[in-house]
């Protein structure tokens, strides 16, 4: 496998992290640095990991796993998704915003997001191709374009306020239809 070929890979594995990186930040979720480090880094270790675990399992457990792989990441990123749009219809202008990067949250979307990288590395044991380089590739992407959709979207969120926590709660239950329909 070239490397133009994993770059490629790597950027279309990264676009939901990225997407979510983008909503999360838009709606305020991410303004430190802090918090947009974790989000990237998150994103950025489990699409690293992932497809470890997909390569590692080979055929026979990811065959059990795929069936309803689209399911899960559909609910993780349906539940997260509601929560945002439910919090940005009643906004209420004390309230501290929750940092999606900590906690089960950061858990739900990094598997979420993530779940697709675990097919790609049962399909790099398959063509039996060497996980390492291409998981690390991977990971930095992930990392590289989700820290981009979050400065992107903090901008955003300065613009357009909280109707931007509504967009994001949408693009988040949107990802999850996508995944669960087209994938």
């Amino acid at each position: 496998m070239s490397i133009i070929e994993i770059i490629l890979i790597a950027a279309g594995l990264a676009m939901d992290a990225s997407a979510v990186s983008l909503s999360a930040a838009a709606a305020g979720y991410a303004k430190d640095g802090r918090a947009a480090f974790r989000l990237a880094f998150h994103f950025g270790l489990f699409q690293f990991l992932m497809p470890v675990i997909g390569w590692m399992g080979g055929i026979h457990f990811v065959s059990y796993f795929s069936s309803i792989d689209n399911w899960i990441a559909f609910g993780l990123l349906s539940f997260v998704g509601f929560k945002m749009i439910r919090e940005g219809m009643n906004p209420t202008p004390d309230k501290q915003k929750k940092d999606p990067s900590r906690g089960m949250t950061m858990v739900m979307l990094s598997v979420a997001t993530s779940i697709d990288a675990l097919a790609v590395g049962l399909s790099f044991a398959v063509l039996n191709t060497n996980i390492w380089v291409p998981s690390v590739m991977i990971g930095i992407i992930t990392v590289l374009l989700s820290y981009l959709a979050i400065q992107i979207g903090n901008r955003l969120g300065v613009l357009l306020g909280s109707r931007m926590e509504v967009a994001g709660g949408l693009v988040l239950f949107g990802i999850g239809v996508k995944i669960l329909f087209f994938n």
